[in-house]
């Protein structure tokens, strides 16, 4: 593929990928042109996967791997790494949803003290400590090349602070806040750090049927598309430390102006204005 989101060349990690928004930016990445990585814990949509993979079969590859265990997020790594060698961009969209302690969390929303110690190592072992071990491994290699993507998926700053979202929503705000980091972090180094979000619940196995909402209405996998095609692109050089709210970006505007729609403040930068320094303090960026 040519053109301005061409992806030929770079290669890709996928986390969560075997179904929902991983599964969809994975395809969208491969048909841009990038050799993908494509890693969930299992193949839920195996049917689709297996087309995917064949269909791409020199610049794709599945990894099962489940991020809780150290010994398989090295392996990953590793298998990545042997398969196509140093990895431009890295997509942190694996994810547990509150439906790990009660499917119909939606309509019976579950309390903090409802959780049990293996669920909520589970909430903060896939959404928060696995996609900053991965930024770790991979981001000096990115660095040395002066250049790479870390895109985290994480969620809407509703859903994080609202009553029954426990483990969930914490977990979440630690990648909200790590990106932040992040960016601060490797600012001039060519390797940029955002977040990305669909913007509300979303037609994906984190919602369950459970909820009984009307699937249609919610917003779909492919909304990710355009934002993520963007940001791993080498038209979004120079853009950092931001969040990108999916369902605002509109593809059939100019890139200026879906940006312009899409783009919020990461984390809680504001925040930082409250913060009492020494009177001999430099702050150090």
């Amino acid at each position: 593929m040519t053109g301005e989101n061409s992806l030929a060349g770079r290669t890709m990690l996928v986390t969560g990928a075997a179904s929902g928004f991983g599964f969809v930016m994975s395809t969208a990445f491969l048909a841009a042109g990038a050799r993908v990585a494509l890693t969930d814990v299992g193949p839920d949509g195996a049917r689709d996967l297996a087309a995917t993979l064949a269909r791409f079969a020199d610049r794709a590859v599945y990894v099962s791997a489940d991020l809780r265990r150290s010994e398989e997020l090295d392996n990953l790594v590793r298998a990545v790494r042997d398969r196509f060698g140093a990895v431009d961009v890295l997509v942190n969209n694996a994810g547990v949803a509150p439906g790990i302690v009660r499917r119909d969390y939606v309509n019976e929303p579950v309390r903090f003290w409802e959780h049990s110690l293996a669920q909520t190592q589970m909430f903060f072992a896939v959404n928060a400590i696995a996609p900053f071990r991965l930024a770790v491994e991979l981001a000096p290699q990115m660095i040395e090349r002066g250049w790479g993507r870390i895109i985290n998926v994480t969620t809407s700053l509703g859903s994080m602070l609202r009553a029954g979202m426990a483990g969930y929503g914490g977990s979440k705000a630690a990648l909200e806040v790590h990106t932040a980091i992040f960016a601060g972090d490797l600012a001039g180094t060519g390797v940029t750090a955002n977040v990305l979000v669909p913007g509300g619940a979303s037609n994906t196995p984190m919602v369950p049927l459970e909820s009984g909402f009307d699937r249609a209405s919610l917003i779909q996998p492919e909304a990710m598309v355009p934002p993520a095609l963007w940001l791993a692109s080498v038209n979004s050089d120079g853009i950092t430390g931001k969040r990108f709210v999916a369902a605002y970006w509109d593809p059939s505007l100019p890139v200026s102006a879906a940006l312009e729609k899409a783009v919020a403040p990461i984390a809680w930068s504001a925040l930082g204005e409250q913060t009492i320094f020494p009177p001999n303090y430099v702050q150090r960026t």
